[in-house]
């Protein structure tokens, strides 16, 4: 019973207007990165992180795999900063390459029953964490929606982001965002009252 009050506390916040964060990205921070300034990654990590790590639980809808796979898009753009071209969007090139790594991972599994995490480099200084509690409710929320309604929830919920913010990073229409927004927490709430939860 314990548990299920703690997650009502952590799950309140999806129920009620998110908060307004705004992504305020400098495509330069890119084309230091591209130069290897070690700054500019830091700057651009310490921005995207949040919500990068959300993007990608929304696809593979496991906490231990998204770390891995944070990891291997982050070396992945350190990589590849030198190729981005100017935009406007540098989320939705980020998106489009961390959802390219999810997949790739997704066609491994079938190929493999398993896989060995010793050949991944560990970069435990840009992992992030998340308590026992909002993991298990994030399993919830995982459990019941499909994946594009994973990204808006996750995406406004942890991260803040504004319904815009995420229309245009994902290449979305707003009211297709919002739609699916309002859709994806009617599935929660209705969840949540069949367990008996809320």
């Amino acid at each position: 019973m314990f548990l299920w009050t703690v997650l009502l506390n952590i799950v309140d916040p999806i129920f009620q207007k998110p908060k307004t964060h705004t992504l305020d990205l400098d495509e330069t921070l890119l084309a230091r990165i591209g130069q290897r300034d070690r700054e500019a990654f830091n700057e651009f990590y310490a921005l995207t992180e949040k919500i990068l790590y959300s993007y990608i639980l929304s696809i593979v809808k496991d906490h231990h795999t998204t770390n891995d796979l944070l990891q291997e898009t982050y070396l992945k753009i350190m990589n590849s900063a030198h190729l981005y071209q100017p935009m406007g969007k540098p989320m939705a090139w980020v998106f489009t390459m961390a959802k390219r790594l999810c997949y790739d991972y997704f066609r491994e599994q079938k190929r493999k029953s398993t896989i060995d995490f010793d050949d991944i480099e560990n970069v435990a200084e840009y992992t992030h964490e998340e308590t026992r509690d909002t993991q298990e409710l994030l399993d919830i929320a995982l459990a019941i929606l499909n994946e594009q309604e994973r990204e808006i929830v996750l995406l406004s919920a942890i991260t803040g982001l504004k319904h815009r913010e995420i229309a245009e990073n994902l290449d979305m229409k707003l009211s297709t965002v919002l739609s699916k927004y309002h859709r994806a927490i009617k599935k929660m709430r209705e969840h949540l009252k069949k367990e008996g939860i809320r």
